[in-house]
């Protein structure tokens, strides 16, 4: 007998849910084969079998459970499922009360609305029991509704757009980061003259040796990990009352999906060339938007950038990605006037926002990652290195 377990998606996963079983009860599986879809945060994962034998499944489709609870049950040959015993139930002697006079509430009046006055009052979150009707026996109609919206000076509705399920997790999930560490946002701006100018140059190099396009983001999450490797508190996660450093530099990328928001991780990118990461951040992304990122290329993050720059975004404050320490949000190349050696020139210049947890480091460690990251920017050599 083998037990199918919860997996642990994340670093942060406590519970999931199975979302679909891909086997049927009794029914025969071989190890290895996939028998159940389990989802957690924004990740959607398969459950291979553990052994060959026969599907005994303990919980149903749509259940949330803790990490390690078990899902179900492989049977070898004849062998029968465990018992599962439930817990004795002591009925005991009903304990003497005064019993208070009921009082019967007075039902609520039937509200006689049109199904479109019916369609309009939920989209404007109207009680109806509150608009009087003007139709036959008090009828509400449409009109009445509108009449309503018109005095209270309601915004127009265009539609009403249900909160989906990856939603619904993402905003669990950035409320629970937001409430428990201690957000603090510190901001720099930095020259990237010399990284466009790089980019120009390396673009049909890259293109030409692994077919992908170098993107301003490969510079920054190279830039981002080399600066991880020299301020190691930045590239860690607080647990209990202990801080854990990781050895490895894994950089998530917030990539923007139809549904909401993924992080694929790009794992060691500090042992990475430049090339590799601009590969890598491009198929990435790509499976993101065709929603075929695996577990595995979802989890494991130690520090992660948010890029809005495409967008337009000059500056904002991230929220960072739990467990990690720290997020990056990176802003728009701008052009505009830099003082250099005294005199007025014109520069590619971007803002650099680092939202750190205060109960892991103090301003001034975030404050020379930052001032480490603007050097790497300005002064490319190391970037650009092989590996």
């Amino acid at each position: 007998m083998k037990e199918i377990v919860m997996p642990k998606l994340t670093m942060a996963m406590i519970k999931g849910k199975v979302e679909k079983w891909l086997k049927d009860k009794g029914e025969e599986v071989k190890e290895g084969e996939p028998v159940a879809e389990v989802e957690s945060e924004k990740i959607t994962s398969t459950i291979s079998s553990p052994a060959s034998g026969r599907l005994h499944i303990l919980v149903e489709e749509g259940q949330e459970v803790a990490v390690g609870a078990p899902l179900g049950m492989v049977l070898e040959g004849d062998e029968a499922p465990p018992e599962i015993s439930k817990p004795k139930i002591e009925v005991e002697a009903p304990a003497v009360k005064e019993i208070a006079p009921v009082i019967k509430e007075e039902p609520k009046p039937l509200v006689k609305a049109s199904p479109a006055a019916k369609t309009l009052a939920k989209m404007y979150g109207l009680d109806l029991s509150q608009v009087k009707g003007t139709g036959p026996e008090g009828r509400i109609s449409r009109e009445d509704v509108e009449k309503i919206i018109e005095e209270l000076a309601l915004p127009r509705v265009s539609k009403v757009v249900q909160l989906k399920e990856i939603r619904k997790k993402i905003a669990d999930r950035l409320s629970r980061s937001y409430n428990e560490a201690l957000h603090t946002t510190v901001t720099m701006e930095a020259d990237m003259s010399r990284i466009v100018e790089l980019r120009e140059k390396l673009l049909p190099e890259v293109q030409r040796s692994v077919g992908a396009r170098l993107t301003y983001t490969a510079f920054l999450v190279k830039a981002v990990a080399l600066a991880l490797k020299e301020h190691p508190m930045l590239n860690s996660m607080l647990a209990g009352d202990e801080i854990r450093i990781f050895d490895d530099i894994n950089v998530g990328v917030a990539t923007a999906v139809e549904d909401g928001l993924l992080v694929p991780v790009l794992r060691n990118a500090d042992r990475k060339t430049l090339a590799e990461i601009a590969l890598e951040v491009e198929r990435l992304a790509e499976k993101a938007r065709k929603g075929e990122l695996s577990g595995k290329e979802l989890a494991g993050g130690t520090f992660t950038i948010s890029n809005l720059g495409m967008y337009g975004v000059d500056i904002f404050i991230p929220i960072i990605n739990p467990p990690e320490c720290a997020i990056l949000g990176i802003g728009k190349i701008s052009k505009k006037p830099v003082v250099v050696n005294d005199r007025f020139e014109i520069r590619s210049t971007i803002s650099l926002s680092l939202s750190f947890d205060h109960r892991i480091i103090d301003g001034a460690i975030a404050a020379k990652f930052l001032q480490t990251l603007k050097d790497k920017l300005e002064n490319p050599v190391e970037i650009a290195q092989e590996g």
